[in-house]
């Protein structure tokens, strides 16, 4: 459950975090209240009637979001809609120009980094980087789109000598598991954390006590409900790009961030083993 927070940039990812247990009617409230025209103005038979609900539905749902009733959710929701960092998410237009789009598209990354910053727990971030750093043999999960992004950390490890490995075909994962145990790690990646394939895998690994890290956009997923360390992103989507085109970009910073950490460990050995993968491709560039 959401509970009331000090910092005003977090309130929209924390309910927009929900929506994914939350009914229709539910979700249509939240996304009611983080649009640009809510404010704390906003009457209760008001918001009912735009979101089709009951004045006692809305004040049952606002404390299952975590708020004393609607007044709470209101104020803090019409706090974060006065953030600069709201501003920068317009939503695309088929349209837009050239321009526009960029911008837009632009603010909207920008926007998916701060917030997933002001969300981000730092603890379970240290446990991720600790178990990945420690680890004998490192497997990283995904589909689609995850899968792409789970190769460029592997990646980025390699450069210093720390390996990885990508698995994006279910019967492969599954396989990995098998053989994984206690002194591995599992870093599973899924916007969703509902794809049924990868929770397979990651149910398969923990058999055999292997630790696992999930990066997703909702903490409330079955995958995160599964991983012993949870790293989420969040973005506000489109009717064009959906969200995980910008969570992408978030998900991309934090195993960026998790690389840098685990490079520190031990610098000096990282630096050489960048000095020697550089020079291994020195030759290929004119």
């Amino acid at each position: 459950m959401v509970n009331p927070i000090d910092d005003a940039s977090a309130i929209g990812p924390r309910l927009r975090d929900m929506v994914s247990v939350l009914t229709p009617l539910e979700a249509k409230l939240v996304n009611a209240v983080l649009s640009s025209g809510f404010d704390e103005h906003v009457a209760l038979k008001d918001i009912a009637g735009l979101c089709e609900m009951s004045e006692a539905m809305v004040v049952k749902t606002a404390k299952k979001l975590g708020f004393a009733g609607f007044r709470e959710l209101r104020s803090k929701a019409a706090e974060y809609n006065r953030l600069p960092i709201t501003e920068m998410h317009q939503e695309l237009s088929p349209t837009d120009t050239a321009r526009e789009i960029v911008t837009k598209v632009f603010r909207t990354s920008a926007q998916a980094l701060e917030e997933t910053l002001a969300i981000l727990d730092m603890d379970a971030f240290v446990r991720a980087a600790d178990l990945l750093a420690k680890a004998q043999q490192r497997d990283f999960y995904g589909f689609g789109g995850s899968a792409q992004i789970a190769r460029d950390a592997v990646h980025k490890f390699l450069r210093i000598g720390v390996r990885a490995t990508v698995y994006d075909d279910p019967h492969m994962m599954l396989m990995s598991a098998s053989l994984l145990g206690e002194k591995d790690v599992v870093l599973a990646i899924s916007h969703s954390g509902q794809t049924q394939n990868l929770i397979e895998a990651v149910k398969a690994a923990q058999a055999n006590d292997v630790p696992v890290i999930a990066i997703t956009n909702y903490s409330e997923s079955p995958l995160a409900g599964l991983a012993d360390t949870v790293l989420c992103s969040t973005a506000r989507g489109s009717p064009l790009t959906g969200e995980n085109a910008a969570a992408r970009v978030a998900q991309l910073n934090i195993l960026d961030a998790l690389f840098v950490v685990v490079a520190q460990r031990d610098y000096a050995l990282a630096e050489l083993q960048l000095s020697r993968t550089m020079m291994a491709v020195a030759h290929k560039r004119k």
